[in-house]
């Protein structure tokens, strides 16, 4: 069994999930002004946590070994197959390096401790009670999420939109964070109590 395989698809499950529901959330509470903004963005949105899944298998793939200078290049190389996917919609994006990899290194730290966690966990054949303390498993998900948050508004931030729409952005971008941060709180509970009833109920790792 390839557990670094089956770990990254769980992420990315998670993603997905995290992705969707922000949407939704966002359409519901975005007022009528801000849509437009939104349906500029959602292509990019889309193509974003696309991006942050293949950035959560190279931490996967990488757990145990702590380079997260070599992660933090791994990936650029990702944000610039992303770019070239933007280039085919009329937005442009220049990727503010300075600001997000600081916050990048945070979440590769997180990711890694997660990762080498639960990996060890299935290798030994221990369930994940047994590898996490109480609410540790909830509070890690739940800043590895907000982080993605923070990379993502500041991502925003960086996208030129038509004139028209420009002076909307700010107000997009500081809805989009906090819809963000209140979806991640949510999924990171559920999750962490999900992995509780299956452990408690069935037994599984």
């Amino acid at each position: 069994m390839d557990r670094a395989a089956a770990l990254a698809a769980l992420n990315r499950r998670l993603l997905e999930a995290y992705s969707r529901r922000t949407a939704e959330a966002l359409r519901a509470a975005l007022p009528g002004l801000l849509h437009p903004v939104l349906e500029r963005l959602e292509p990019f949105l889309a193509l974003n946590v696309a991006k942050e899944v293949k950035k959560d298998a190279l931490i996967v793939r990488q757990a145990g070994e702590r380079e997260t200078q070599r992660l933090l290049a791994a990936m650029r190389e990702v944000d610039r197959e992303f770019l070239r996917d933007v280039a085919r919609f009329p937005l442009e994006i220049v990727i503010p390096y300075a600001r997000i990899e600081p916050v990048r290194a945070r979440r590769i730290a997180i990711g890694l401790r997660l990762a080498e966690t639960i990996l060890a966990a299935w290798r030994d054949g221990q369930r994940l009670r047994q590898a996490f303390g109480p609410g540790e498993l909830e509070r890690a998900l739940r800043e590895w999420l907000e982080l993605y948050a923070e990379e993502t508004q500041t991502l925003t931030h960086s996208v030129r939109l038509p004139s028209l729409l420009e002076p909307l952005r700010e107000r997009f971008a500081r809805k989009l964070f906090d819809v963000m941060r209140e979806v991640a709180a949510a999924l990171a509970r559920e999750t962490a109590r999900g992995v509780h009833r299956r452990r408690t109920k069935a037994g599984a790792p």
